[in-house]
């Protein structure tokens, strides 16, 4: 197993970040897809072993009556209803194009699909995401979700999307994945904090460390790679700490 250490943003300069990290997954392609000139630029800025992944563009997850909405400059044309919770509408195809453009200019190797508390679980929500999932697939990146909300209590839906080859990401200080896919076999975790839900201002502490190279310990004989990203004020400090202590436990870390 290949344990890949990151965050969530680059919250330091991008040369003092690739001289520790190797890993990044890009966060401004969910607020305002960036244009494949800009993508083209940033990738030929950093060094070409580095290991980009990146948060799906919000219109593909996120409704338009999101907040996250009005951070957006250039927002798409077409049906704004159309737009969101997944739903197999040309709108949210035709934006699933757009970033899958950017993302082979990025030459990323995963794209993360955080969807809100407020697409929770339901037949209908199962079947758009199982569509989504099902047109979009490929051979070009690991595709990647992050449900939150009620399907933390429907494990047996959530599987469901996971066999069409689609990695289960969560908080594994939190709780663990419902499968492993058998055809990416890959584990993804997002951390967020702890004490609660979402907890940005939490450092973690070296217990917490440990804790979590237990876990991800835990799958070296079932997975390929293991991307552990952190997502918190203190994610540079807190993934360099995590990396340190992995390499030193024997694991092969990039």
């Amino acid at each position: 197993m290949k344990l890949i250490v990151g965050c969530c943003g680059i919250p330091v300069s991008r040369s003092r970040y690739f001289e520790t990290l190797r890993a990044v997954e890009l966060q401004n392609t969910f607020y305002d897809l960036p244009s494949e000139g800009w993508a083209e630029s940033f990738r030929s800025s950093i060094p070409s072993d580095a290991i980009v992944t990146v948060k799906a563009w919000q219109v593909i997850t996120h409704p338009s009556t999101s907040p996250t909405w009005r951070r957006m400059k250039h927002k798409p044309s077409g049906n704004l209803d159309n737009y969101g919770f997944l739903k197999p509408t040309k709108e949210n195809f035709e934006a699933w194009e757009k970033l899958r453009r950017v993302s082979l200019v990025l030459r990323a190797r995963a794209i993360v699909f955080q969807t809100p508390p407020s697409f929770g679980y339901s037949e209908e929500n199962l079947r758009n995401a199982i569509e989504f999932f099902s047109t979009i697939k490929s051979r070009e990146f690991l595709l990647c979700w992050e449900p939150r909300g009620t399907w933390n209590q429907h494990p047996e839906a959530v599987a469901k999307v996971v066999e069409l080859g689609v990695v289960h990401v969560v908080d594994l200080l939190k709780r663990e994945p419902v499968a492993i896919p058998h055809e990416a076999r890959i584990l993804y975790t997002r951390l967020h904090g702890l004490n609660g839900e979402v907890n940005y201002r939490y450092r973690y502490t070296d217990e917490d460390l440990s804790k979590l190279l237990h876990v991800v310990t835990k799958y070296s004989n079932l997975v390929d790679e293991a991307y552990v990203m952190f997502n918190n004020v203190y994610m540079f400090n807190d993934a360099a700490r995590f990396k340190s202590l992995a390499k030193e436990s024997g694991l092969t870390v990039i």
